[in-house]
């Protein structure tokens, strides 16, 4: 077996159910086509992989399976501690950091339930940055036959490309401004930022103390589902049996916005329209708090740059400062002249805006565009500074507002541009409200499948 034969983990899963193959069959099909994603892995954990796998194929012989997702291989973004390896965070000058004396709590959370950890995925340096460019590990590019090559998204890099090139089903990333959804909609694929406090972060090398958030990619919205169980301890989400108790209201002020591609806004409408018919009640209205919240950070600064400055400033101030990727730098020295008594009004304003929207969203689901632009070229942004902060910036324009009022949010594919790049929506709810978002994103999934 030289591929992993399934499109999500509880395919892969049933196939060990009914013995068309084992844990260490995929295991080592994972481990060969691993080649087709170029850059995306930072270290495999080879023996572990397969002292893992061995366990599980023993349970499944056994018709004793831990969880629905023994045997299922899953990627690690190479900020979640694994024990006995170095967590680099994708900077050079970490190469030689001392192992991690324990795995991350999600990381022991996903082995309890007997899943295999493959390996540790690229990313952005220190995770900052949502075009996903590493200079020290390479720069893993959107899988497929796209000419010219064309950045994953960023900073969960490697771990959007091993799903979408078919190395794993599941991956874990973690998301700060947009680290998540960002990969996931360029690759085509579903991802999940949970509300702030919604999984541990308890061994995960950090950015913002406010902002971030574990997340994963996966190809379905019912592999996520089943994940977060596992990684919230929580019971599985019962998807509604229709769409009729559904409420979504799409942002037009930003649906209409000319910075939006129009593919981007076309197969989100024909997507809402879709679901319209299939009985979800759809307002086509300017959500005021979602704009403001916009306005507020084109104004006023990004809270989580404030704050990965001042975890960095001390290595900023060190004569390893020369090791980092000059636009990781740049980005963090931009917050050096910010006056500290401004983080608490920042906190402050964030406050009030998620109050907002407590208050305003109710039960709707919101919807967005995930990026208002298909995935862009690579070579320009290596070779143009200020180009990749402008592309940077403008990718990351529509996820951080959902970041900053703490909500929860799935990116689902929309479609397709005319060159066969992804476009991609995100559905978010207030914070909190997990549970019901991702029942509905798997009704919504279960009718998109079917109408």
């Amino acid at each position: 077996m030289t591929d992993i034969p399934c499109s999500d983990a509880l395919s892969l899963a049933d196939g060990f159910r009914h013995g068309h193959w084992t844990p260490s069959d995929i295991v080592e099909a994972a481990l060969s086509s691993a080649t087709r994603a170029p850059y995306a892995f930072i270290e495999y954990l080879t023996e572990r992989a397969r002292r893992e796998a061995a366990a599980s194929t023993q349970r499944w012989h056994a018709g004793q399976p831990l969880s629905p997702l023994d045997g299922v291989p899953m990627a690690w973004k190479d900020l979640f501690d694994v024990a006995g390896h170095v967590t680099t965070a994708g900077a050079d000058l970490r190469r030689s950091a001392t192992p991690a004396s324990s795995d991350a709590e999600l990381v022991r959370l996903a082995a309890s339930a007997g899943m295999i950890c493959l390996g540790k995925t690229n990313l952005s340096e220190f995770a900052y940055s949502g075009l996903g460019l590493n200079p020290h590990f390479g720069t893993p590019v959107l899988p497929g036959t796209h000419m010219p090559s064309r950045v994953p998204g960023g900073s969960s890099s490697g771990s959007g490309v091993a799903v979408a090139a078919g190395v794993v089903p599941l991956a874990m990333g973690t998301d700060t401004a947009g680290s998540v959804r960002i990969p996931a909609a360029f690759n085509g694929l579903v991802g999940y930022r949970p509300s702030p406090d919604r999984y541990s972060r308890d061994g995960i090398f950090p950015l913002s103390s406010t902002l971030d958030c574990a997340g994963p990619l996966a190809r379905s919205v019912r592999d996520l589902c089943c994940l977060d169980t596992v990684l919230s301890d929580g019971e599985a989400p019962a998807p509604p049996a229709s769409l009729d108790s559904v409420h979504l209201v799409v942002d037009t002020r930003v649906l209409e916005d000319p910075q939006i591609e129009s593919a981007v806004a076309a197969n989100l409408r024909e997507l809402v329209m879709r679901l319209e018919c299939a009985g979800a009640r759809v307002e086509w209205r300017e959500y005021t708090v979602f704009g403001e919240t916009l306005d507020h950070i084109a104004r006023d600064g990004w809270l989580g740059s404030l704050e990965a400055f001042l975890l960095h400033q001390l290595l900023l101030d060190s004569h390893d400062a020369e090791r980092l990727d000059p636009r990781v730098r740049c980005r963090l020295e931009a917050s050096r002249p910010v006056d500290r008594a401004h983080l608490a009004s920042l906190l402050a304003r964030r406050d009030a805006l998620q109050q907002a929207q407590a208050e305003t969203l109710g039960d709707a689901i919101l919807v967005t565009p995930t990026v208002a632009h298909v995935a862009p070229e690579l070579a320009p942004l290596t070779e143009d500074a200020a180009l990749f902060a402008e592309v940077n910036a403008a990718t990351l324009r529509l996820t951080m507002p959902g970041s900053l009022l703490g909500m929860a949010g799935i990116t689902l594919p929309s479609g397709v541009d005319r060159a066969g790049l992804a476009t991609a929506a995100l559905f978010a709810t207030r914070r909190g409200e997990d549970t019901r978002l991702l029942e509905t994103m798997a009704a919504v999934e279960r009718t998109l499948t079917t109408v």
